[in-house]
């Protein structure tokens, strides 16, 4: 499988201020759709609660999220409707979402794609384009039915055979029914606005109907074949497997493993080196392996042309000890001659590249295995019957016995382990249905290269391209009970001695049985026959990868079909980039002519805290809904139990969760859980998720809330919003905040046009939390209380502009608090608008408005509030809270004309912690005694501090060692920025590691500064 590059950890949020709302954790999980019940009529809006009601008095997730969802979904407002807006097309926004597998709860992984795809839906819809999300689920043909075995022996100790295939596959459609309800609710509470009219399965009747079409289409017109070759073979599932369902272990050397159906762990990672003897002479062959037991199967051994040590024995035979056949010698430049003996073993029939080199030498292909895993007939009668890894022993006894044993090393390899089971992976001969793939493929590159399918990020670009550059049938073959069964009849003729399969049989492939029927007919007229279906099931990646088409009534010319198809854009994990996105890329374009989507998005993956992938063994694997709810540690503990893990596997996911959840999971909801993994997409690397930078924003929430619940405490009861604000008559700060809100709008829309979601929510958190809130807001509260009835208004019409654009703009991220606080707000049609919106996901996404531009007015404001930041920033380190005295020293009158205005505001900014605030011009002194903070070249910033320090000297050494770690850092960050391929890292990396030595650098200046401001206090005393 192909990596991305390194993992990146998500982008902290700004430092926030503690607040004093309380996160608890519930008692467990419920499984209830809504985890807080208000009563309200179905498909009625939801109840506004006052402020002062128990629930909505601080923050609660809870009270929040619930009933909001049941409400959009009532009213329609998910299916596709034309909203004409300024800039708008009526081309509709199309996403089909990827199905997520039937078999349990959703994962985190599953919360990003959802979030990620979410935010896109919701903002081309408030935007008036046609949207349209896609909804479903996939049957998972190995994973559902690799579950559902596990469940029913661990309840009722019997197996899929001893049950039957008509009872089994019933068990599984029931399992089916829970896990798809469970699987949907979950993707409700995380705000997934799907159309749920067209929900789709990829067994509903359609999904059949367009797999059947697509399997006889391809077959008819031989692009499907049949045939005798190597697969994947889990002998504990007894199916072939794609390279998906396995995963390469590497291990050093020697390793005892664990093999499901064996009582003691088997050896891995020797090299056992035996000899042949060689027909004729008294000579032998030394070869060796890893997997001695395949010797049995061998029948030939390659030798480079060139290694002389060979060279007398091509062209002779080797006897086999156990079976007598006779093994060709052969030279092939494959061989590397200082591996090993430089004498390679081949075993055609269980090893890929024996498989090619016993086709290229015409060597004869020998199965030794049964499905399950023993040895049959052809590995001879002393181990005919045996377990593969048992008879890996006794060959090595009995090669030992007949002194064609050499010796054993412990060599590192790669072992092969079912996804699903851990069984060890055995190539195996096996007539399987296949699909042609290369002229496919030749397409599906074109596509790309040709632009008519943008995929992103760029290494998963490449990853598409390498794949089909090289690419090899695919076989389609599984042998299972739950998925589509093959659509392919054996004919048995009437005369036929037995249905088993040889070389001459014969195959008819239809859409239906009575299609078959008339096929077979038509190929062998006068005869009798009957037709016996092929008890096989088709790979559910063939099924999935019409999903795009059949969703939408392919192979029917459906109203949703000729509207919706192809769809914008597919969003997905880059780790099924081969097996799903390209195969429907190849499938579309060979069935419909056409692309499935036209842009590819490829998120990353996540992994734990300490950088681990997921999994449920590990018990590192986070479901959304505890995130969500909250859940306490000792429920954690128990839902492992209630799974298929082993005691050992649980006693190591139990220890993992004490150590990441120590006090369970605290009540973050879905908006935080969305936002959150929002601010991790960078387009980069995999993502280590921390469930610590998950309470950053569940504050920012609680932020949100206060903020809104204060604005609107702040309006009078008649108020009404204007359309058009009286720009002219605003004060600096009130531009200053609608240039910021302008540029954040400006920002917003561009990151999520490119599809860079980390920096859209770094964007909407700045204009919230760091513009609106902890400057204008507070610079409105003395305006709001003392300011003229002009003032007033104009701070409260800047106030509730600001607010409502800033709801609109998180609506995206954050659908259930930012419906909630725009329902309370009172409102207006909106410019170009002739009616108020029900919802706020109905309402127009925020667009910039260039009568809102005001650069000169915002540099002004910035000066004060970079002023007001230095003032703090001094106050912090000196702990001075009340009371405290500066100045602002303009080095020229440019500085000094440019500050004046600026005083009041930035004395008001700065709250009790300073009682006076002089600004001293270019000709006065600098008063003694103070700490230093440079700005600019003609401003610095000056807070007395000599009455808080009690000795000077001690004062100057602790500035000289902040001094010193501080130069450090400088040199650091230098080091960093200039080190080769510092470039090539994402833009927000970047700007990190530049803001880190740009900060470094005016701490250097400032206690440089300060110091020499010391030093002076001294000369004074």
């Amino acid at each position: 499988m192909a990596s991305t590059s390194s993992s990146t950890p998500a982008p902290a949020p700004p430092a926030q201020k503690a607040t004093k709302t309380k996160t608890t954790t519930s008692k467990a999980p419920t499984p209830a759709l809504e985890p807080f019940s208000d009563p309200t009529t179905p498909g009625e809006k939801k109840v506004l609660q006052s402020f002062d009601h128990a629930h909505f008095s601080a923050y609660s997730p809870s009270a929040v999220e619930s009933s909001w969802y049941q409400w959009w979904e009532k009213s329609g407002f998910f299916q596709p409707q034309s909203q004409p807006r300024a800039g708008s097309s009526d081309s509709p926004f199309v996403i089909p979402l990827p199905p997520p597998n039937v078999t349990g709860a959703l994962h985190c992984g599953h919360a990003l794609a959802n979030t990620i795809q979410d935010t896109l839906v919701r903002w081309h819809r408030m935007r008036g384009i046609p949207t349209l999300w896609v909804p479903g689920c996939d049957h998972a043909g190995i994973s559902t039915q690799s579950v559902v075995e596990k469940m029913l022996w661990k309840k009722e100790k019997k197996t899929r055979l001893e049950l039957g295939r008509d009872a089994f596959t019933k068990l599984v459609w029931d399992w089916k029914d829970e896990y798809h309800q469970r699987i949907n609710n979950a993707q409700r509470l995380m705000g997934g606005s799907m159309d749920w009219s067209r929900e789709a399965f990829t067994m509903d009747t359609n999904c059949t109907r367009a797999t059947m079409e697509a399997f006889c289409t391809l077959h008819d017109e031989g692009l499907i074949y049949r045939s005798d070759r190597l697969v994947n073979w889990c002998t504990n599932l007894q199916t072939a497997l794609s390279s998906l369902e396995v995963e390469n272990k590497d291990i050093p050397g020697r390793t005892l493993l664990d093999v499901p159906g064996y009582d003691r762990k088997v050896a891995f990672g020797e090299m056992t080196y035996f000899r042949y003897p060689v027909e004729g002479t008294d000579l032998f062959v030394e070869v060796a392996t890893t997997r001695p037991e395949t010797m049995l199967g061998d029948t030939g051994i390659a030798v480079h042309p060139d290694d002389k040590r060979h060279a007398h024995l091509v062209g002779k035979y080797a006897r086999h000890p156990f079976t007598n056949r006779l093994l060709k010698i052969v030279a092939d430049s494959y061989v590397d001659p200082e591996l090993g003996t430089g004498a390679v073993k081949l075993t055609p029939a269980h090893d890929y590249n024996d498989y090619q080199l016993g086709k290229r030498h015409g060597l004869d292909f020998i199965n030794i295995l049964n499905g399950d895993g023993t040895m049959n007939e052809n590995a001879g009668p002393s181990f005919a019957g045996q377990k593969r890894f048992d008879c890996r022993y006794q060959v090595v006894e009995e090669l030992t016995k007949l002194g064609l044993f050499v010796k054993k090393e412990s060599h590192a390899m790669t072992i092969p382990l079912c996804e699903k089971t851990r069984d060890v992976i055995e190539p195996l001969m096996k007539k399987q249905w296949w699909v042609k793939m290369e002229d496919m493929a030749a397409e599906g590159l074109k596509a790309v290269n040709d632009g008519k399918i943008k995929i992103a990020p760029e290494t998963a670009q490449r990853s598409y391209q390498r794949w089909l550059s090289s690419i090899n049938d695919w076989c389609i073959s599984r042998q299972l009970w739950w998925g589509h069964r093959i659509p392919a009849y054996h004919v048995i003729l009437e005369n036929q001695e037995t249905s088993e399969e040889d070389d001459n049989s014969h195959w008819i492939v239809g859409r239906t049985l009575d299609e078959a029927q008339e096929k077979a007919a038509s190929a062998f007229p006068g005869k009798k026959f009957r037709l016996e279906q092929d008890p096989d099931c088709l790979d559910t990646w063939f099924s999935s990868g019409l999903w795009p088409m059949a969703t939408l009534g392919w192979p029917a010319k459906t109203p949703d079909f000729e509207r919706f198809f192809p769809t914008s854009l597919l969003e997905t994990g880059w780790d099924i980039m081969f097996f799903w996105v390209a195969r429907m890329v190849m499938l579309s374009l060979k069935l419909t002519g056409s692309v499935p989507f036209k842009e590819v998005y490829c998120h990353s993956l996540i992994r734990d805290s300490e950088g681990r992938k997921m999994s449920k063994s590990l018990g590192n694997v986070i479901d959304p809904l505890d995130i969500i709810r909250g859940i306490e540690l000792e429920t954690l503990h128990a839902k492992l139990r209630t799974g298929n893990l082993k005691d050992t596997e649980i006693a190591r996911a139990a220890k993992y969760q004490k150590t990441a959840f120590p006090s369970g999971i605290p009540e973050c909801g879905a908006d935080a859980l969305r936002f959150t993994l929002l601010s991790y997409t960078t387009g980069g690397g995999d993502i280590n998720f921390d469930i610590k930078v998950m309470a950053a924003y569940r504050r920012f929430c609680n932020k949100i809330w206060q903020a809104s619940k204060y604005v609107m405490g702040r309006l009078p009861e008649n108020f009404k919003p204007v359309t058009h604000l009286d720009v002219a008559a605003l004060s600096t700060p009130e531009k200053w905040i609608l240039h910021r809100m302008n540029t954040a709008v400006r920002d917003l829309n561009e990151a999520l046009e490119n599809r860079e979601f980390s920096k859209a929510t770094q964007v909407a958190h700045r204009f919230f939390y760091d513009e609106l809130c902890d400057v204008f807001i507070e610079h409105s509260k003395s305006l709001l209380t003392e300011g003229t009835a002009s003032e007033q208004d104009n701070v409260q019409q800047t106030l509730y502009r600001a607010l409502d654009v800033a709801l609109r703009l998180l609506h995206p991220f954050m659908p259930f608090i930012t419906e909630e606080l725009w329902q309370r707000l009172p409102r207006a049609p909106y410019e170009n608008e002739t009616s108020i919106p029900l919802s706020i996901m109905l309402s127009p996404f925020p667009t910039p408005d260039n009568s809102l531009n005001f650069p000169a007015e915002a540099e002004a404001y910035e000066l004060s509030l970079q002023c007001t930041r230095a003032i703090r920033s001094l106050a912090a380190e000196y702990n001075i809270k009340n009371g405290g005295v500066a100045f602002i020293k303009a080095a020229d009158e440019a500085s000094s004309a440019s500050i004046t205005p600026q005083t009041a505001s930035i004395k008001t900014l700065c709250g009790k912690a300073l009682a006076e605030l002089s600004l001293l011009g270019p000709g006065d002194a600098v008063p003694t005694g103070c700490a230093v903070f440079v700005l600019t070249n003609n401003i610095i910033l000056l807070l007395q501090v000599a009455d808080v320090i009690s000795d000077v000297d001690v004062a100057i050494k602790k500035l000289q060692v902040k001094l010193q770690k501080k130069q450090v850092v400088v040199k650091k960050q230098h080091d960093l920025i200039g080190r080769d391929g510092f470039d090539k890292s994402s833009e927000v990396v970047q700007a990190a590691e530049r803001e880190k030595l740009d900060e470094a650098n005016t701490a250097v200046n400032n206690y440089e500064r300060t110091i020499e401001e010391f030093e002076k206090l001294k000369l004074k005393a």
